[in-house]
């Protein structure tokens, strides 16, 4: 997941192009103050090369790569990026569908070094981290005290917290968890005039940024209550409705999601929830997606902890790249709802799911892990079509995470369908159902 921090200056070049206001001679200006601040920097092909794109459409060559040991190496390196113009890019998992995670200038990528979980407070459900670890690594730490971080996207393994935070990073327990910004306790920042500070609920650490932030509200408190935070995957944007008096002036949450536009994250507090016990898993089956989206507002009163939306099409391209067959579990269908709940509550569940054809409570975690492994590898294996298309044409993202809100998905995905067919396209559908999101 990408964590941007502000941009210094962007350039106007192309992919790979060197600045042609950068003379030679401030080339290597720069390049020595990045080498006397002591940093770890990279200027090889190969390693831009490797950097120059993340999950989305995009491709940028970035001028270097830098890892960070430290706060004050991020520090330095904002600072020097500064003073010679070049944009800086802070780079999670470079898990990005919107090209987030890349850029021109320096990319600093936090997971070598500076990924650390600096402490935990099982008795506070708490944890402090460094913004370059990566989920599983805290979830592995906090799964001892049987605590866990909430939310939980299909990148668990690489993506990392800092970059959750700058794209407000949800997944399929965001129901019962809610989104990265809900998690949040606190943020250490450096904003873009090299002002080190602690965000977090009331105070922006910076008594004249606070009056600044309070004036930006009142001004326009008004628009904010209409427009933003109306439904819960509705993360694009900058979360102002974080900063409205009745709800705590929380600045940490209101930078969550901010894409590193804002400041750059260089350690967070973070609140930590029970692990879920026990739970099983309602796999129901529908001719479509259209249908499956068109049973979720049933499902939501039983209050579920998640529920995931999954259409054939990427289920067989799973199959097909893992060659394996699907789970036996997978009834046969155009698309699945998986809805975790408790034992308590599954027969009821089941009861209002009208559009369903066929249903299973799955109860083994062995078989549980198995469904959900079709998800957390489908979306970046469906890039090729493999079992669709002769010679497993390429396939691009571009429509991901759309946030509709829950009650009106299958009519969105109807016409979203409808559209694709009138353009001689298709694709795969997977999302998040409960709160609000579509890929």
């Amino acid at each position: 997941m990408p964590d941007r921090s502000s941009r210094v200056k962007p350039s106007a070049t192309g992919p790979g192009e060197r600045p042609d206001s950068i003379s030679d001679q401030a080339e290597r200006a720069w390049r020595g103050a990045l080498a006397e601040a002591g940093l770890d920097v990279d200027f090889g092909t190969r390693r831009r090369a490797e950097y120059s794109a993340d999950a989305s459409n995009y491709r940028h060559v970035p001028r270097a790569v830098a890892f960070p040991r430290s706060a004050a190496d991020v520090e330095a390196a904002v600072r020097i990026c500064g003073t010679h113009g070049v944009p800086v890019t802070l780079r999670g998992g470079g898990t990005s569908v919107a090209g987030n995670a890349i850029g021109e200038g320096l990319v600093l990528d936090c997971s070598r070094y500076f990924g650390r979980v600096l402490e935990l407070d099982a008795a506070a459900r708490t944890a402090r981290v460094e913004p370059g670890v990566v989920l599983d690594t805290l979830q592995a730490a906090a799964a001892p005290h049987g605590l866990r971080f909430g939310p939980d996207p299909s990148t668990a393994s690489r993506c990392t917290i800092g970059g959750m935070i700058g794209n407000n990073a949800c997944g399929a327990r965001s129901l019962a968890f809610g989104t990265t910004a809900d998690n949040v306790l606190a943020l250490d920042v450096l904003l873009a005039d090299g002002t080190r500070t602690t965000v977090r609920r009331g105070t922006s650490g910076v008594a004249a940024l606070d009056s600044r932030l309070r004036e930006l509200v009142a001004r326009h408190g008004a628009a904010i209550r209409a427009e933003l935070g109306r439904f819960p995957r509705q993360v694009s944007g900058y979360a102002l409705q974080h900063l409205l008096p009745e709800n705590g002036f929380d600045v940490a949450k209101a930078l969550v999601g901010s894409e590193g536009t804002l400041a750059a994250v260089l350690g967070a507090e973070l609140r930590l929830v029970p692990v879920l016990r026990e739970p099983v898993l309602v796999v129901a089956a529908y001719p479509d997606m259209i249908a499956a989206a068109a049973d979720v507002p049933a499902v939501l009163p039983h209050q579920p902890s998640a529920i995931e939306g999954l259409g054939a099409e990427l289920a067989e391209v799973w199959s097909a790249r893992r060659k394996r067959p699907l789970p036996a579990a997978l009834p046969a269908g155009g698309g699945w709802l998986f809805i975790e709940t408790t034992a308590e509550r599954a027969a009821s569940i089941v009861a209002d799911l009208a559009g369903a054809h066929a249903t299973r409570v799955v109860v083994g975690p062995a078989e549980q892990r198995e469904l959900w492994r079709i998800r957390e590898d489908g979306a970046g294996l469906a890039t090729r079509l493999a079992t669709r298309t002769p010679g497993g044409a390429e396939a691009w993202p571009g429509f991901e995470d759309a946030a509709v809100p829950p009650e009106r998905l299958a009519d969105y995905l109807r016409g979203f369908e409808a559209l694709m067919r009138s353009a001689g396209r298709r694709g795969t559908v997977f999302d998040f159902p409960s709160t609000g999101s579509s890929g």
